[in-house]
């Protein structure tokens, strides 16, 4: 390639029912990782605060002044012991919920009429890539109706534009224990880090595959 690979990792901070987001001690681990594979890599880093304005706004700004040529974006199910590969967005919202200004959503639907959208066959790799680190990693069809999915959806969509990130992924993580809590042996809670272990490893497949899509490109 021409130019460095650009990678965008993505969480969010806390939100309602969520006062502590995970998804932020994962992304700077992320981000800071030094590996050779990554020598060519630009990674830059960004949170999300907890509402769909912010997603409106910040993701168009984020795409046109970072160029990234994938996004790996992170999000919290409370509700969940595992990760969480997600392989397609919803054309969902609820509207029940509020997000963290308090705002909720008028429609159901983000697009109406909209079927479902795809994240692409390299979910799979990423699945495969994560699992191969020991983590419990299982995939989903189903990234809710909140601020996860509606991020997924955004980011399928910018995919789609002459100007947009090649490849996008979305990965919801379970809570983690409290700091301090010593874990009985065998113990199924998975920890910051099993996580970065198996972010770090769907990191570099994505680069493989950004390298791939910018190769055919080209």
């Amino acid at each position: 390639m021409s130019e460095p690979l650009r990678i965008l990792l993505t969480g969010f901070g806390p939100g309602p029912g969520a006062p502590s987001n995970p998804t932020m001690p994962l992304v700077k681990r992320l981000s800071a990782l030094r590996r050779p594979a990554l020598d060519d890599v630009e990674i830059s880093s960004h949170i999300f605060h907890v509402t769909y304005s912010t997603v409106d706004r910040e993701l168009p700004a984020l795409i046109a002044e970072r160029r990234p040529h994938a996004l790996l974006m992170f999000g919290l199910a409370g509700r969940t012991s595992y990760l969480r590969i997600e392989t397609r967005a919803r054309n969902a919202v609820t509207t029940t919920f509020p997000d963290a200004d308090r705002q909720i959503a008028r429609k159901g639907v983000i697009v109406p009429g909209a079927h479902p959208m795809p994240f692409g066959p390299h979910m799979g790799r990423l699945l495969r890539a994560a699992r191969a680190t020991g983590i419990d990693a299982r995939a989903s069809r189903d990234a809710g109706s909140y601020l996860c999915n509606y991020l997924s959806w955004r980011a399928i969509e910018a995919t789609k534009t002459a100007d947009g990130p090649r490849i996008a992924a979305f990965i919801h993580i379970p809570p983690l224990p409290r700091a301090g809590t010593a874990l009985p042996q065998g113990s199924p809670r998975i920890t910051l880090e099993a996580l970065v272990d198996a972010g770090e490893a769907m990191l570099m497949e994505l680069v493989k595959l950004a390298r791939q899509a910018s190769s055919r490109a080209s």
